[in-house]
């Protein structure tokens, strides 16, 4: 197959410290250039730091494969995606791409603010190089996916995120551009159209259709993408299929931990009123683990301080899966909870709080997990809700050393949790009776 996308040694440096390019007058010309003796006197000068966005990324897409671009925060997939779509030149480095682009990067990215959604979708299949007749042909199908009918003829600055998201991304994926570049934009929508839109690009691909698309979220990557790439502060350092690239994605970040600890509350993490003193994973024995017996009951807990008299701390604890899936939320909410927790709905004094959660053991399946923390306030003393949120402060491994979950069982046993639970059959007639 030939290849549609081709990456040569692409890199893309930024200034930190530089000033936004701006135009100037004559008049403010002229004062800099005055300025400029006097400064170099003063010994004045300009921190400058060079910050590679990209470095060296080399890559090739053949046409018709949907490639998934993972990665932390800050690895530069988002700076990859407007490189390839012409939005910021590159640096060093070229890139080849034979066919017409169309790019879903962010909120606010392809529309005129000003035009209504109906003149957007002509105006977006103009810059696609696509006459009338073909725009026409298709817009009944991108106004029924984007389910925004009724605010057609509205100017798209007045849509929200989420409406803004249906209508870009339908337009996107029904005007048959031949490289379709989507970044974590998606995450707008809500869960239905998610769904739809992963089920749409699917269906692009096999109409021999290219795509690029930037994802947190591993479980949509594996559903969608055959083939990956990871990278890592800029530069690529995998290629290849999905799941090993993912598995190699998720054991850059096993290196956490067990257990963490703040001892002074200005460094803890947090606001001025309520501060994170340490977080651990303990074993049946109570004790600090890494890796825990797939069948055995083991703890969250979770220390903190309170320095707002009067808050009503709701502290929580989620739990996500190496593919990016919340596996389960724990907090003290009543209706959630084996037993009333005391402070729940509480005033609280100021001082250190202490709280453990219980994970039975046969409920979550082998693999890494990663803990996130959040907590937040019931009382509405203060505008923001939460005064913790933390992602990813520790992680800890699931592992059956008794072997009971078979190789053949995780075909079959599909899902996030694998809990054991009560099952019978009974005998009912002889089939003979059944054929009568």
């Amino acid at each position: 197959m030939e290849k549609i996308i081709e990456v040569h040694n692409l890199s893309k440096n930024y200034k930190i410290g530089e000033e936004k390019e701006r135009y100037y007058s004559l008049r403010e010309e002229m004062i800099k250039l005055a300025k400029k003796p006097i400064q170099w006197l003063k010994g004045e000068k300009t921190s400058k730091k060079d910050f590679w966005a990209l470095k060296d990324v080399s890559f090739s897409v053949k046409k018709g494969e949907v490639i998934g671009v993972i990665g932390r925060n800050g690895a530069g997939k988002t700076t990859l995606l407007k490189v390839l779509s012409k939005i910021t030149p590159p640096t060093e480095g070229r890139a080849i791409i034979r066919g017409r682009i169309n790019s879903l990067l962010e909120v606010g990215t392809g529309f005129h603010p000003e035009l209504k959604g109906r003149e957007n979708i002509y105006l977006s299949g103009a810059i696609l190089g696509m006459t009338k007749k073909e725009i026409d042909s298709k817009f009944d199908e991108i106004v029924k996916f984007s389910e925004i009918g009724e605010f057609l003829d509205t100017p798209v600055k007045r849509y929200s995120s989420g409406m803004y998201v249906k209508l870009a991304f339908a337009v996107a994926a029904h005007l048959e551009p031949e490289v379709l570049f989507v970044d974590e934009v998606l995450a707008v929508g809500d869960f239905k159209f998610q769904k739809k839109c992963l089920e749409k690009m699917s269906k692009v691909s096999q109409e021999g259709r290219t795509i690029l698309f930037v994802s947190h979220n591993m479980d949509s990557v594996a559903r969608l993408c055959n083939r990956s790439i990871l990278l890592e502060k800029g530069r690529l350092i995998m290629e290849g299929p999905t799941p090993d690239v993912i598995e190699k994605y998720t054991g850059l970040r096993k290196g956490i931990g067990p257990e963490i600890n703040w001892e002074n509350p200005i460094e803890a993490p947090g606001d001025p009123y309520v501060k994170l003193k340490s977080v651990r994973v303990l074993s049946k024995e109570k004790r600090p683990a890494s890796k825990l017996e797939v069948s055995e009951d083991f703890y969250i807990e979770l220390t903190y301080w309170n320095f707002l008299k009067g808050a009503k701390l709701l502290p929580c604890i989620r739990l996500v899966n190496n593919e990016g899936v919340y596996v389960l939320s724990a907090t003290n909410l009543p209706s959630v909870c084996s037993e009333i927790d005391h402070w729940y709905d509480r005033p609280c004094p100021e001082g250190l709080f202490r709280c453990v959660c219980r994970i039975p053991g046969d409920l979550l399946k082998e693999g890494h997990y990663f803990i996130n923390i959040i907590i937040g306030n019931l009382a509405g003393v203060i505008d923001s809700f939460a005064h913790v949120y933390e992602d990813q402060i520790l992680s800890f491994e699931i592992i059956d050393k008794k072997n009971m979950h078979k190789e053949h069982n995780r075909k079959i046993l599909m899902g996030v949790v694998q809990p054991r639970l009560s099952w019978k059959t009974e005998y009912q007639e002889q089939s003979s009776s059944l054929l009568k």
